[in-house]
């Protein structure tokens, strides 16, 4: 018989918005052995051949610091039963390592990213769209706790990176895009009731 089609399920919502909590809750509801994780962010282009300070001007906040042609190669190759190799980013570089993650064909993939439903092709493949909607100031403290603490970033970085791409990027390419979500979550991870409606449409589809 035919392999059924996989389920896409895209993931969005603006920085530290807790898009990365949702995926994961769903994943532990679904099962890791019927779900492919796929981060979006793992897509942002190689600067390698561009030096550091010039890599830390750049403004990753645009659709075009992301490699979908590549993605959307990748998802094709999942649903017709393919593994593939998704990059490795380093964002205290701003490069990606020489690191790659299998991810196996799964009946159910699930991409997360902040700018996935900005690509017309990309979220064309998508069977279910979820925006994660949480408040400005809420997003902007867990970013800034978060690139300290993990991405390398000073305190300063993170502030001028902010008011110079983020938030504009933000108001231009992904509060916009909400418009083509099919659920939108308020407060992210800590939103039960809505996941559990989530993952039951989820199970309905797979069944």
């Amino acid at each position: 018989m035919p392999r059924p089609k996989p389920i896409i399920i895209g993931v969005a919502g603006g920085t530290a918005s807790g898009k990365t909590t949702v995926a994961h809750r769903i994943l532990d509801a679904v099962g890791a052995d019927r779900l492919a994780y796929i981060e979006h962010d793992a897509y942002y282009r190689d600067l390698s051949h561009l030096p550091l300070e010039v890599r830390k001007a750049l403004n990753f906040d645009h659709p075009d610091a992301l490699e979908n042609e590549l993605l959307i190669e990748h998802l094709h190759a999942l649903q017709h039963g393919g593994t593939i190799s998704m990059p490795v980013y380093d964002f205290s570089a701003y490069v990606r390592t020489d690191q790659l993650k299998e991810i196996a064909p799964k009946p159910v993939i699930l991409v997360e990213g902040m700018l996935i439903f900005a690509d017309k092709a990309l979220r064309d493949m998508m069977d279910i769209k979820i925006y994660v909607d949480t408040a400005d100031d809420l997003r902007f403290i867990r970013r800034l706790k978060r690139d300290v603490a993990s991405r390398g970033r000073t305190v300063e970085h993170v502030i001028e990176q902010y008011l110079e791409t983020v938030r504009p990027m933000h108001l231009e390419f992904v509060e916009p895009s909400k418009q083509w979500a099919d659920v939108i979550i308020p407060r992210g991870g800590h939103n039960t009731t809505a996941i559990q409606m989530v993952v039951a449409q989820i199970q309905r589809m797979l069944e």
